[in-house]
């Protein structure tokens, strides 16, 4: 799939095209990156250097050499977990664990080079929202001790573990502030959504806990100056013995990073370009080890809160980083005195910012396989190894298909063969089959392998104000593909296109129902069951006017691009019948109706007389048409 950098509006490209944008789009990510570097920084075990440094690095160079030009770049939930679990496996050891980091930063180089980038479309979306969930649970469980008093711990398990004496010793303080946190957050999104509740969050209760001076932990002296250098230990022995935190970090950062990337192009309108974008995070992460920074990826937040202040190209990014620079260089003396209970509530939101809502609602409506796969992935990240529940859910997942193929090949006499291709075959193409109104058929079973490319088919169809998607020769869909449609009207939605549905199958028209997709996000008057009525539908019979009253779709033919045509009978045809005239044989179109005095002849034959005055509705081929018009 090719893909590629739309340019600017106005058709400008280049990193200084869209200055003013990009100044105050990195500006605005720079101040809401800020709270949440420190808080991962502490959280990871690294300290909140090391999370500056990460997003310093990260930011700068992810932006600078990556595929994604919108994207904001910086530590996140999902790799702190990975990072904090290394801390506590490798006690004493921090070289070890910035080894890791880079090593991950080099993998995710050789991941890019090796176009390895395209495959994320291949992750199903159970397995991302289990995954994604369990990563929820574990930052909020994390921050349970902080939140108390307590010193943070480094699994689940150890806090739950924790959790009944620090109860017991709560230090009130410390929990009213974490609270208060957590409801500064949410009362700016709610009072001024522009405004970064962490930071206000951040600024006011740790400016109110000096003033009062209240007795809680805080995070104490942070260096300042310029990060130190970190060389790996020439010990091959240990090296190894990171191989597979660096794995893990260099898939997860993958996943979060590409994922981010998807949602980065639905906002701007562009194509990212993946295996570029997982090598500039290679780069970052590479350089975020060697100067003692913890591990990022593309964050989803940042991102959008960027595009949503103007910024549109790399430059942005790059701004990000370096004031979060210029404000370590600065004000790090200041971050010394940042309650540890404020950065566990600025966590916790984060925390429930992740879980996937959508995919635990409809828990009992998918299909059963589908939510055990979720559930097992869920249970498997907090409880046990983040990659092994991937691993985990992708196996059984991929056993699931083949079952479901299999049997679907057994009850249906169509080729299903893995789901269907959605490349180059002619009679899989969109199809234009009136003005702006494209067809896309789908053969075959819909899943995870093949959701995303149709959902970037559709997408790609800048020009349409109206897509019919057919489903008639669809025996099956899961989960993944189902939101995928979900993304897919909503997102034309928000451009003025709308999104018909024709021919659903038995299986298909319960899952969409079932989610509340269709009908829900789609209206029962975008169904159909019939393509034609569908198109007839997305064409407007009052923007056909007296034309769209008449049969005209049984004469168009969905398989090429349809013409209606309300033309002036011709001076040569008049007198003469329609058999005598032989427009259809002549010229390859029908005529559906004749308009005569104000009376509409809705089923005209080949004995029915062409006069003076009359006006035909003409159905065919656009080209037909044509030189109908012109002869």
């Amino acid at each position: 799939m090719a893909e590629s950098q739309a340019p600017l509006p106005g058709g400008k490209t280049g990193w200084f095209s869209n200055l003013k944008g990009d100044l105050f789009g990195g500006v605005t990510a720079g101040v809401i990156a800020l709270p949440l570097a420190l808080a991962f920084g502490v959280s990871s075990g690294l300290g909140p250097a090391a999370g500056m440094y990460g997003a310093i690095a990260v930011g700068v160079l992810a932006a600078a050499f990556g595929g994604t030009p919108s994207q904001i770049s910086g530590p996140t939930g999902p790799m702190t977990v990975v990072v904090a679990g290394a801390v506590a496996a490798m006690t004493g050891d921090p070289a070890l664990i910035f080894v890791a980091i880079a090593l991950a930063g080099l993998m995710q180089i050789a991941f890019g080079l090796l176009r390895l980038g395209g495959f994320i479309r291949y992750m199903p979306y159970p397995v991302v929202s289990g995954f994604m969930s369990g990563i929820g649970v574990i930052i909020i469980a994390l921050q349970l001790l902080p939140m108390l008093g307590a010193p943070g711990a480094a699994s689940v398990i150890g806090g739950l573990k924790r959790l009944p004496d620090a109860l017991v010793h709560t230090n009130v303080v410390a929990l009213g502030l974490g609270l208060a946190a957590i409801a500064l957050v949410y009362a700016t999104k709610a009072i001024a959504p522009k405004v970064p509740g962490a930071l206000v969050s951040l600024i006011g209760l740790t400016i109110a806990a000096w003033a009062l001076r209240l007795d809680v932990p805080h995070i104490g002296t942070i260096p300042t100056g310029l990060p130190a250098l970190h060389l790996p230990p020439l010990d091959p022995f240990a090296i190894a013995a990171v191989v597979p935190t660096a794995f893990m970090l260099a898939a997860l950062g993958c996943i979060d990073s590409l994922l981010t990337s998807v949602v980065a192009d639905n906002v701007t309108r562009t194509r990212h370009d993946s295996d570029k974008e997982l090598i500039g995070q290679g780069i970052g992460n590479a350089v975020a080890g060697l100067i003692g920074g913890v591990p990022g990826a593309g964050a989803t937040m940042r991102t959008v809160a960027n595009i949503q202040a103007g910024g549109r190209t790399p430059l942005s990014g790059i701004v990000h980083g370096l004031l979060l620079l210029a404000i370590m260089l600065g004000l790090a003396p200041l971050a010394a005195n940042i309650p540890l209970a404020v950065l566990a509530g600025i966590l916790v939101t984060v925390g429930i910012g992740i879980v996937d809502y959508r995919g635990l609602t409809h828990f009992w409506r998918v299909p059963r396989a589908d939510a055990v796969v979720m559930g097992v992935v869920l249970v498997m990240t907090v409880f046990v190894d983040l990659i092994q529940a991937v691993a985990a859910g992708m196996v059984m997942a991929s056993l699931i298909f083949v079952k479901r193929m299999s049997d679907m090949e057994v009850a249906v006499p169509t080729s299903v063969g893995g789901g269907g291709s959605l490349d180059e075959d002619a009679d899989q193409r969109p199809r234009e089959v009136l003005d702006d109104i494209y067809v896309v058929p789908v053969s075959g079973s819909l899943f995870f392998g093949n959701a995303l490319p149709l959902q970037g088919l559709i997408m790609g169809l800048t020009d349409a104000r109206a897509i019919v998607l057919d489903l008639s020769d669809t025996p099956f869909l899961d989960q993944s593909a189902a939101y995928a449609i979900s993304d897919v009207a909503l997102d034309l939605g928000g451009k003025g296109i709308a999104l018909y549905i024709c021919g659903l199958r038995d299986q298909p028209r319960r899952i969409l129902r079932l989610t509340g997709i269709a009908p829900g996000e789609l209206p029962k008057s975008q169904i159909f069951d019939d393509c034609k009525d569908a198109v007839l539908a997305a064409a407007g019979p009052e923007a056909l006017g007296w034309i769209g009253g008449l049969g005209v779709m049984g004469a168009i033919d969905l398989s090429t691009k349809s013409g209606i045509l309300e033309l002036p009978a011709p001076a040569a045809l008049v007198g003469q019948s329609l058999g005598e005239a032989q427009i259809r044989q002549r010229y390859g179109v029908n005529v559906v109706g004749i308009l005569r005095g104000g009376v509409v002849d809705a089923a005209p034959h080949g004995s029915t007389r062409i006069e003076a005055g009359d006006v035909l509705a003409l159905v065919g081929p656009t080209e037909r048409l044509q030189a109908f018009e012109r002869g």
